[in-house]
């Protein structure tokens, strides 16, 4: 088995030990995740696409490593890319929003040689800033360490995923090898039985000092009350799903919630995805084999057939079934009495963390209290969709973690898989995915009446967000317009009598000027680092209403609510949105008519470089609208590469003198004209300022 290590611990009394061990579990890291990939049979299979959700194996082999330059450029740890055209092909991988949602059609993949001597670059980056970072223990939510241990858990989530797409991929593009031994055993399944576990208040949510490394969800605080209740004394095994299957139970509509029905139509699912029909009854796809089907192995299924089996099974026996809540799993947990990651022995005592096997295995072999596999063999679905726990904030250098998945539409899994590493681990994990996605992930049922409460998301609390949503779609004070609204007028103003088919709308942040635009242009395309803004927007442009909540006093709030006009929701089909970095976009953002970038220019690390890229982008006699109040800041932009707000040679240099040097020849300044903004903080405080707006026309 290749040698993953258990996640090191966050305290420590010797600096240097502690640095020689972070670097053990960078390399163990990445060689595990490469040695994956050895798996395909060769660099041709890179390019297969095995799940129509997903992009190919290649984008995910350079993606992990583009993410640790990503977020040390973020984290001001280091001041150049190493391939900014790599980094932009591998930036942002697909959510699984939806199952049919994925365009491929204009991706320019790089071979995997060259995909290769990337990935030898950035781990020879970090293994020279693990070896030089100062280090102070313990390591903090502050510390740029954090951002080490944040790539390198990024990287440990990818060996699974990867591990699942491979799964997926066609057998003849996939080969066994002996450093990923799949499990050997296989019997007799057991009778699966319910077992009662005793009801108690269920307090969790991590602190900011833990021992350990986590992601933003997994912090804050969250109690509540759990009756008793009954749960399976086993995983649901493939003889236990078995009848389901040869009953109809694909076939009948009864058991399958709404959402369900829907995916299991469009996919036209018959069985399990990895069940292989067989001259009699199935086979089983294992990592990178077709196997014998291993009876007391744990069925592979996502949440929408685990809970038509639920609903099935309940009707059969007269209970009510269903799966297990977030809380009750951790109930489960407490029942059974398992050792989280420091207190385990010299093996692990599940099947997890590849210490045993690179499959699943029987449902009988890892006993815990009373039940078995309460950890381990495969991610349990619970009925819970992700919330965020009271005190919940985002880390800055990865804002869009977890909140794109607070949408009441991504459910938790629990307790870990074969493959599951590092953080994936530990009792306190919290994933979450679209119900209709496959992951290493089977399931047991409870028996209860209980009905869970969890803190709603459907009205959006973060703070700058929210701020935005007001910004953009709320109300107006002090007579002042809205000033998405207000710009996008007098850029379709000013581009009457000349071509209006595309327009792009850069740091578009929740929207608003985006749909505006689209009023006059055949199609629009808004563009904003921050996928929380871009999630909004989505939301407005799916759903044609937002919720948020936005501060009065202290800890007092409004609840808001925005509605899409009616002008602007029909010609809502003529947006999209992207997440995306304005100073290195990716080669398909090109032929406007109209560029629109609204208090952009003084937030980029680099607005040279971006007014180069963006003057190829822009058609011949196209149009160039750039607002901003011109508050440079360090914080966003290195001082020497302020476009203005300082002295030269002891003269004033203004931002529009700089724009003016960058632009000039390939654009004329039309015009300049000042446009005011407020923003609301609290009910009593607000920001009022006034932005230049300079309009350019292209030579």
């Amino acid at each position: 088995m290749i040698p993953t290590m258990r996640p090191p611990s966050l305290y420590g009394n010797d600096p240097e030990t502690k640095r020689e061990e972070i670097r053990r579990y960078f390399h163990a890291a990445f060689d595990t995740f490469e040695s994956l990939f050895t798996l395909l049979r060769n660099d041709d299979v890179f390019y297969h696409r095995p799940e129509p959700l997903r992009h190919p194996h290649i984008f995910y082999f350079g993606h992990t490593a583009v993410f640790f330059v990503n977020k040390l450029l973020l984290a001001k740890m280091i001041d150049e890319r190493i391939d900014p055209k790599l980094e932009s092909v591998f930036a942002v991988g697909v959510d699984e929003m939806s199952w049919d949602d994925l365009n491929e059609a204009h991706y320019d993949w790089p071979s995997v040689d060259a995909t290769r001597a990337y990935r030898d670059k950035v781990r020879e980056l970090v293994d020279r800033l693990i070896s030089s970072l100062p280090l102070e223990l313990p390591i903090t939510w502050e510390s740029p360490w954090w951002v080490i241990l944040m790539g390198i858990e990024h990287e440990r989530i990818h060996i699974e995923t990867s591990s699942v797409l491979i799964r997926q991929t066609d057998i003849s593009l996939v080969q066994p090898r002996s450093d990923w031994p799949r499990c050997r055993i296989s019997g007799d399944a057991p009778d699966n039985t319910l077992l009662p576990v005793p009801g108690k208040k269920v307090v969790i949510g991590k602190a900011k000092n833990d021992d350990f490394y986590g992601w933003d969800n997994e912090y804050g605080h969250h109690e509540a009350d759990i009756p008793d209740f009954k749960a399976s004394k086993y995983l649901v095994t493939n003889a236990e799903y078995m009848p389901f299957v040869e009953a109809g139970g694909y076939e009948n509509d009864e058991w399958w919630e709404e959402e369900g029905l829907a995916w299991r139509n469009f996919k036209k699912a018959k069985h399990p995805l990895f069940w292989i029909p067989a001259e009699k009854g199935y086979r089983y796809r294992a990592l990178a084999e077709i196997i014998e089907m291993p009876m007391d192995w744990p069925v592979d299924v996502n949440y929408h057939e685990a809970k038509a089996f639920c609903n099935w099974l309940g009707e059969k026996r007269g209970k009510k079934l269903r799966l297990p809540t977030e809380d009750e799993w951790y109930r489960l947990y407490a029942r059974c009495n398992v050792p989280d990651v420091p207190e385990w022995g010299e093996k692990a005592p599940a099947n997890i963390n590849l210490e045993h096997y690179a499959s699943a295995c029987p449902v009988t072999e890892f006993r815990h209290g009373d039940f078995f596999d309460a950890v381990g063999n495969v991610w349990q679905w619970t009925e819970t969709p992700i919330y965020p726990f009271e005190g919940f904030e985002v880390h800055p250098v990865y804002d869009d973690f977890t909140t794109p998945t607070f949408d009441t539409r991504h459910n938790l899994i629990k307790g870990g898989s074969f493959v599951s590493t590092g953080n994936e681990t530990l009792k306190s994990a919290r994933y979450a995915f679209r119900r209709h996605f496959y992951q290493h992930a089977g399931f047991r049922y409870v028996e209860s009446d209980y009905q869970e409460r969890v803190g709603s998301a459907s009205y959006e609390s973060d703070t700058q967000v929210s701020q935005y949503c007001e910004f953009g779609w709320g109300r107006e004070y002090f007579g002042i317009s809205n000033y998405p609204e207000t710009c996008a007028k007098i850029c379709i103003e000013t581009s009457v009598g000349k071509p209006r088919k595309r327009a792009l709308d850069i740091g578009c942040a929740i929207g608003r000027s985006t749909f505006e635009l689209a009023t006059a242009f055949e199609k629009v395309t808004g563009l904003d680092f921050s996928a929380r803004f871009i999630g909004m927007a989505e939301k407005m442009r799916n759903a044609g209403r937002i919720r948020y909540q936005i501060p009065t006093e202290g800890e007092l709030v409004e609840y808001m609510e925005a509605v899409l006009p009616e002008r602007l929701a029909n010609v809502a089909d003529r947006v999209d949105f992207w997440q995306a970095d304005a100073c290195n976009l990716k080669p398909i953002f090109t032929g406007y008519d109209l560029v629109f970038a609204g208090n952009l220019i003084d937030r980029l690390y680099d607005p040279a470089k971006f007014l180069r890229d963006i003057t190829e982008r822009i058609n011949g006699g196209g149009i160039l609208v750039l607002t901003s109040p011109y508050t440079w800041l360090e914080a966003y932009t290195p001082k020497a590469k302020w476009l203005g707000g300082f002295k030269r040679d002891g003269e004033p240099v203004t931002t529009l003198e700089g724009l003016e040097a960058h632009l000039e020849p390939a654009f004329r300044l039309v015009e300049t004209r000042d446009v005011e903004f407020v923003i609301r903080e609290t009910a009593r405080k607000f920001q009022h300022s006034v932005a230049q707006m300079s309009i350019w026309e292209k030579q």
